[in-house]
């Protein structure tokens, strides 16, 4: 055995004891190492781990000098986890053709962990000194910046490297080695390129978290058919959009390969996850606690600038909570479900469900906020309750029936399901009849006894709702949509919900709503929903906010108004 070898089976020895602090699945890469090692060469698995190849590799990176942060200058050592995971995907190999083992490679891992600087070494490789003739290397995204990232690190990194000069030109947006005439180059979604007479050798995916579909990924996976050992390789942080392909397609099933437990194998997909376990987060110390940062940030964790610049980010994220969605994601490698600006991580709003009786709320004091904005799609009505610290949150909506199927194609969510389960309630014809809103609100408050101190709604547009909503009594209050008025509530409802103050009934509809939203920023910090921008329905969450303007207002407040049935 050589050195590399003992060096990576200590490796994985140490992690998987627990000597070096890691994630489950970063314990499950290394045992599964060590379980290769252990049937290698056999016919149930053909493939043997080459030093020679792997140390190819890691000298190839030598070549080159760090060109940020403190090691700026100096030659590249590369970090005991680039080789473990560099090591892996050149070192295996098929013990009869030589072919590398992994045609496709996934590490997740935080943000300053040398990703760019290891896929540059990757592209660069690929392109000059793996052997295979006329090489195509392309680093791809959606954006055309994006692209370009790994794409000009190689180019500075060539330049800054005399062992290579002459070796290479720049040529037409490509970098081209002058003796197989291989290129590499950047390819964006935003360059309208289709795959067409693309062969790739190595096609290089950075932050592919960010990527809306797997457009992109099918390019160069489908090209590469006709090369025998191509690459195809992703390095990404986590993401807060859990519909796009990365985290519904990929990290399903790269978490899949990885556990041991589970009967499906891809003996030729290489995969490392660093993140933190879902427990570390349920902790008390949770995010706080920095025995547990190496999980995510195996490089940045191994000298003490690293550490003190993730404690810095995390005290921004604290101050400002709209940082905390970057820190989850870019810093400690957590999926989140919340949009770029959007405006509530679900997984916090998911914490304060209840299945309550709303027998608990009888005769409490409320307000109620509506949202009545959108005839011709959802109408929403919410009661908030201030009860000793705590937000109690009521929502019910409204959709014209002739619309049903309409927006159940377009929107495609299950409105028909929530009706049956009498979150929703139609109405007959083409656009809502606020009279069924009305008689909800009649109904709902006499039902329970709820005693409303004020009804909220922009009256935009909704005069004969509010004219008759005063006739019968409610004191209403017009809530103007824009910043002055909605950002501070806006802003306080999301803390309360944090804080564990809010309580709601898991109302799906209104969870909803809640993922949709998007925020727009005010130079104060604060922000407010921002309609425009959202791609589906807001309506009830909106809702909420309007009652929220005057509940943190009048919490502490007596009621002294009259309401239609009740005294």
């Amino acid at each position: 055995m050589g050195e590399l070898r003992d060096d990576l089976i200590q490796y994985s020895q140490d992690v998987t004891s627990g000597k070096i602090t890691a994630c489950q699945k970063h314990k499950w890469a290394c045992e599964r190492f060590l379980r290769d090692l252990d049937r290698e060469g056999t016919d149930e698995f053909p493939f043997v781990f080459s030093e020679e190849k792997a140390n190819r590799f890691l000298d190839w990176m030598r070549l080159f000098k760090h060109r940020k942060g403190i090691l700026k200058g100096e030659h590249i050592e590369p970090h005991i986890i680039q080789k473990f995971v560099f090591g892996n995907i050149y070192g295996w190999i098929h013990k009869d053709t030589g072919y590398r083992r992994f045609n496709k490679a996934y590490w997740q891992v935080g943000r300053k962990n040398a990703k760019s600087q290891s896929l540059s070494c990757v592209g660069s490789y690929e392109e000059m000194a793996f052997g295979e003739g006329a090489s195509e290397v392309y680093c791809t995204a959606t954006k055309r910046k994006q692209a370009r990232i790994v794409y000009d690190e190689t180019v500075a990194m060539l330049d800054g490297c005399p062992e290579l000069k002459g070796k290479y030109k720049i040529a037409y947006g490509q970098i081209v080695h002058k003796k197989t005439g291989s290129i590499m180059e950047a390819l964006s979604k935003e360059d309208g390129k289709k795959g067409d007479g693309y062969n790739p050798q190595c096609g290089i995916i950075d932050e592919y978290h960010a990527h809306e579909t797997s457009e992109m990924y099918d390019i160069i996976d489908s090209g590469m058919v006709a090369r025998p050992q191509p690459l195809l390789m992703i390095i990404t942080t986590a993401g807060f959009d859990l519909s796009n392909p990365c985290y519904s397609v990929e990290y399903k099933l790269v978490s899949h390969i990885l556990d041991p437990y589970n009967p499906y194998e891809n003996e030729n997909y290489f995969v490392m996850i660093n993140e933190l376990d879902k427990e570390d987060l349920e902790k008390d110390d949770g995010i706080k606690n920095e025995a547990v940062w190496e999980k995510a940030n195996p490089i940045v964790c191994s000298y003490p600038e690293g550490i003190d610049s993730i404690r810095k980010r995390l005290n921004l994220a604290l101050e400002a909570p709209e940082k905390m969605r970057d820190f989850l994601t870019k810093t400690l490698n957590v999926w989140v479900q919340m949009r770029e600006f959007g405006y509530m991580d679900l997984s916090k709003w998911a914490k304060c469900g209840q299945n309550f009786d709303i027998e608990i709320l009888r005769g409490e004091e409320c307000t109620i906020g509506a949202d009545l904005s959108a005839t011709l799609d959802l109408t929403s009505v919410a009661h908030e309750f201030e009860i000793e610290g705590k937000y109690y949150v009521l929502c019910h909506s409204f959709m014209p029936e002739e619309r049903l199927n309409e927006k159940m194609a377009t929107d495609k969510v299950p409105y028909d399901f929530w009706v049956k389960k009498g979150w929703i309630t139609l109405t007959p014809g083409e656009v809502v009849d606020y009279d069924f809103v009305i008689e909800y609100i009649n109904t709902t408050n006499e039902k329970y006894g709820f005693i409303p101190k004020e009804l909220c709604y922009d009256k935009w547009n909704a005069n004969m709702f509010g004219t008759e909503m005063t006739t019968q009594g409610y004191t209403c209050v017009d809530i103007r949509q824009g910043m002055q008025k909605l950002g501070e509530p806006t802003k306080n409802f999301r803390e309360e919900v944090y804080q564990g103050n809010v309580i709601h009934n898991n109302n799906p509809v209104l969870t909803w709503a809640i993922g949709n939203a998007i925020t727009k920023m005010a130079p104060n910090e604060t922000f407010m929903l921002d309609k425009s921008k959202s791609k589906q329905r807001i309506d009830p969450i909106a809702a909420v906010i309007n009652a929220h303007c005057r509940a943190m207002v009048n919490e502490d407040s007596t009621s002294v108004y009259e309401t239609r049935g009740v005294r």
